[in-house]
């Protein structure tokens, strides 16, 4: 199920509100939270029922390792096997259903072999709830999970506002707010603000994330006949359709999360305001960095063991992150890319930091934005295509087809409406400049949810209602989230 769906909006949320708030009137604090893991499980499950049964397993397979790997039960040279097994285990479990066919692929590839696999099942979300339960089992050895019971787990695994694109969080940033009696009413200014922050994500994703979209489908299904102002357009269009998808799904997750009195981290702030690949990776995907961080580029001795060793940790945890994004030699290249900017960045801080800000901006957008052509490119031929087209700048026309890519309907017919059509007609691109615009400013002048202090007034409540009822009278059908992929 998808948050920009009339079955989310309409029947869904609301009754997941009535449901979990009702129970704990009637003091049913475990039938409550019992009905979550359901309504979440259904939330889950609901395009394709196949996936419920693999998060179950998953579920109890982890608790089960999590209750053995606990200081009290066994030896530290038991827990510690154990432990290890249990990632294994998920990691295995990770690498079949992403990354197998990938592998078989391009072994078929090297030594000319025709293997052939079936279709394998790709749960929705594995990436973000595998990782989520690793995280759990590591705070389990170490003795922080003793008193967490199986139904609280299963909240905290199944909990539906993060479950498919994240944050992936920790296990102390849910339970206590389960726990906690103050949250089991519901609180009209968590009510109110989370619907305006639900509101405001479904906007950026439904009337900006998808307007951009539409250019960027164009460009990648026709790269033949693109021009070289094409292809930059397309690279922005990109880079502006992943900031504002992801962005408002952030802001959807953290408002329904809020109408619940549960607060979940941050785990997007305003990244393409970032003056270094450093900075930005600080903003973008905030809870994923952090997990990479704690459980692997500290585990593999972070910056204490010398420069050398901690260049190789920065470029081992960056190919992690782009094979974590998908099974394909574009991620790969694309977080090999990432990881040679930050060490660059790390040997010549001195020198970068010296530089005016305005460049430094502009040098980190600029390469931020390269890199997600590789990133969206179907393959490596297909990114070397759009970059040379794009670097031989033989052609500065912009096609047709990419000029009518960025019109919203309802503005189109508000400019009829007011007479406007016939004089911006005559403004070559201006639907598409406009937009741009639109999108560089917001992007760099706008607060996240958590910077904004939120007041119940009028102007808030009206810019609430138009943020919520246009985007819900525009669907004509239901595009999935980018980061749904991952």
């Amino acid at each position: 199920m998808l948050f920009n769906s009339y079955i989310f909006i309409l029947v869904f949320l609301p009754l997941t509100l009535i449901l979990y708030f009702g129970l704990h009137h009637f003091g049913r604090k475990k039938q409550a939270q019992a009905a979550l893991v359901l309504l979440s499980l259904w939330f889950y499950g609901y395009l394709n029922p196949s996936f419920i049964p693999v998060i179950i397993a998953s579920i109890l397979i982890n608790f089960g390792v999590s209750r053995l790997v606990l200081p009290e039960r066994r030896e530290e040279k038991v827990r510690k096997v154990i432990l290890a097994g249990g990632i294994v285990l998920n990691v295995a479990a990770l690498f079949y259903v992403k990354y197998f066919s990938f592998v078989v692929q391009n072994l078929n590839v090297l030594f000319r072999k025709n293997f052939e696999l079936g279709n394998i099942l790709l749960p929705l979300g594995i990436s973000f709830f595998t990782f989520q339960q690793i995280a759990y089992l590591v705070d389990s050895y170490r003795g922080e999970t003793a008193d967490i019971t199986f139904l609280e787990y299963a909240v905290f695994v199944t909990y539906f506002p993060k479950l498919v694109e994240g944050p992936i969080v920790l296990h102390g940033e849910i339970i206590p707010q389960l726990r906690a009696e103050k949250n089991n009413k519901p609180d009209s200014y968590n009510l109110s603000r989370g619907l305006h922050i639900f509101a405001v994500g479904l906007f950026k994703k439904m009337l900006l994330a998808d307007t951009f979209g539409t250019m960027v489908t164009l460009g990648f299904g026709g790269v033949d006949i693109l021009s070289s102002m094409d292809v930059l357009l397309v690279m922005f269009a990109y880079t502006f359709q992943l900031y504002f998808d992801f962005s408002g799904y952030c802001d959807m997750a953290v408002g329904i999360s809020c109408m619940l009195n549960i607060h979940l981290p941050i785990n997007f702030n305003s990244p393409y305001k970032a003056m270094s690949i450093l900075e930005f990776w600080d903003r973008w995907h905030i809870t994923l960095t952090r997990f990479l961080r704690n459980y692997l580029y500290f585990p593999l001795g972070g910056s204490r063991k010398g420069k050398v060793r901690t260049y190789v940790n920065v470029m081992i945890v960056f190919l992690v992150s782009g094979l974590w994004h998908g099974a394909n030699w574009t991620f790969v290249v694309w977080g090999a890319l990432h990881g040679i900017a930050e060490v660059l960045t790390r040997i010549f801080k001195g020198a970068w930091e010296k530089l005016h800000p305005a460049f430094q901006w502009m040098a980190t957008f600029l390469f931020v934005s390269a890199a997600w052509l590789i990133f969206r490119a179907d393959s490596l031929g297909q990114a070397l295509i759009l970059f040379r087209k794009l670097i031989s700048v033989e052609s500065l026309t912009i096609t047709p087809m990419m000029l009518e890519g960025l019109t919203i309907p309802e503005i189109a017919h508000l400019e009829k409406l007011l007479h406007l059509d016939g004089l911006i007609a005559k403004i070559s691109g201006f639907h598409v400049w406009a937009m741009f615009g639109v999108a560089l400013f917001v992007v760099l002048n706008t607060r996240n949810c958590y910077e904004k202090e939120f007041r119940c007034n009028i102007r808030t409540a009206l810019a609430t209602v138009v943020m919520l009822v246009w985007p819900v009278i525009s669907l004509t059908g239901v595009s999935t989230f980018l980061y749904a992929n991952f």
